[in-house]
């Protein structure tokens, strides 16, 4: 399970700096898992290839403005970035950062006429910060959108309302489940209307999302953990589909980590299940949950590279990428998307 052979050459111009204009205007590339065909389509003709009965799982988790900027004593500016919620209930006054630039225990930082107070600074350049502002009220009021590094430009206002999707409730991401970005109120009217059970779970997505992978050895690799709920009636859902034969949909890596790092649960309960996902999905996993995965152009050697290769088989899903590059399809976070069933 050598990563060097996950790999593909990803040209620059292929990247989506910026959303669609027009949300739910983007393509879809729909690859057949088992015979490796391809059809290209649009993300707003989902509904085409959804049948009724099938349930569709959305993850309903919100993106916070986590990139702040604070000053020191001297009035030098520090980065921080909120990391991703961890619990159901925490402390809104106390939260973890990652931080550029020099910061030290015990000390004040300030944000507008706010104070925040370091309370530890660790090894891994992550620190624990303490506020009298509710963490939310600070990111609402001082934060911007945490991009993706690759996009190589600051978050604008139209970010706030695109690197979101329609449906977010439950606040706590740092990055966007962006397979679900182009998902709009009236596709999911049609397909409502078609009979596609739809239904949500909250998985908290990290800044692990970026993390490149640093070993060679795929066995190696050990993957962050991202706090999760599938509530349930969710559960209950999963298990009336799979019991008539219809098909679970995924929308998203995402939501594909929290299904299957419950699998064994959600087969045997019928109750809330909590947790903190930490599954690396590669090449040669068996997919207990998920019969069909919508999901972006991933970057190369990336572990959500990894997850869609184990659903779709490598050679199918290289060939999509060369056939998405080769016929103007847009990669990564804003791009366009597959629907691999």
């Amino acid at each position: 399970m050598n990563l060097d052979k996950y790999n593909y050459e990803l040209n620059e111009d292929r990247i989506a700096i910026n959303p669609p204009e027009v949300r739910g205007s983007t393509r879809l590339l729909k690859l057949s898992k088992q015979t490796g065909d391809i059809v290209d389509d649009y993300y707003a003709n989902l509904d085409k290839y959804l049948n009724s009965g099938d349930l569709l799982v959305l993850n309903d988790t919100k993106v916070i403005k986590a990139r702040l900027i604070a000053k020191n004593e001297d009035g030098n500016a520090r980065e921080l970035l909120i990391l991703e919620r961890h619990a159901e209930n925490f402390d809104e006054h106390r939260f973890k950062v990652m931080f550029r630039r020099k910061i030290r225990p015990g000390q004040t930082l300030y944000i507008g006429d706010k104070q925040l107070e370091v309370v530890d600074v660790y090894n891994d350049g992550t620190a624990d910060i303490k506020s009298s502002d509710n963490l939310y009220d600070l990111a609402d009021n001082y934060g911007s959108v945490p991009l993706p590094p690759y996009m190589h430009r600051e978050a604008d206002e139209n970010d706030v309302l695109r690197y979101q999707t329609v449906f977010a409730k439950d606040k706590g991401s740092v990055a966007a489940p962006t397979a679900s970005l182009n998902i709009t109120d009236e596709l999911l009217g049609r397909l409502k209307a078609k009979g596609v059970k739809i239904t949500s779970l909250t998985l908290h997505v990290g800044l692990g999302t970026f993390m490149p992978i640093r070993v060679d050895d795929l066995k190696d690799h050990k993957m962050h953990k991202e706090y999760f709920l599938i509530p349930s009636p969710t559960v209950d859902l999963i298990n009336e589909t799979k019991a008539s034969g219809k098909k679970v949909i995924a929308a998203g890596t995402t939501v594909t980590r929290a299904l299957e790092y419950s699998a064994d649960k959600i087969m045997s309960h019928n109750k809330d299940l909590v947790g903190e996902a930490d599954i690396f999905i590669y090449p040669g996993y068996d997919f207990k949950i998920v019969d069909g995965l919508i999901t972006n152009f991933h970057a190369p050697k990336s572990t959500v590279l990894m997850m869609a290769a184990a659903f779709a088989g490598w050679d199918n899903l290289y060939n999509a990428y060369e056939h998405a590059s080769n016929n103007g399809y847009k990669f990564l976070s804003y791009g366009d998307s597959m629907l691999i069933i």
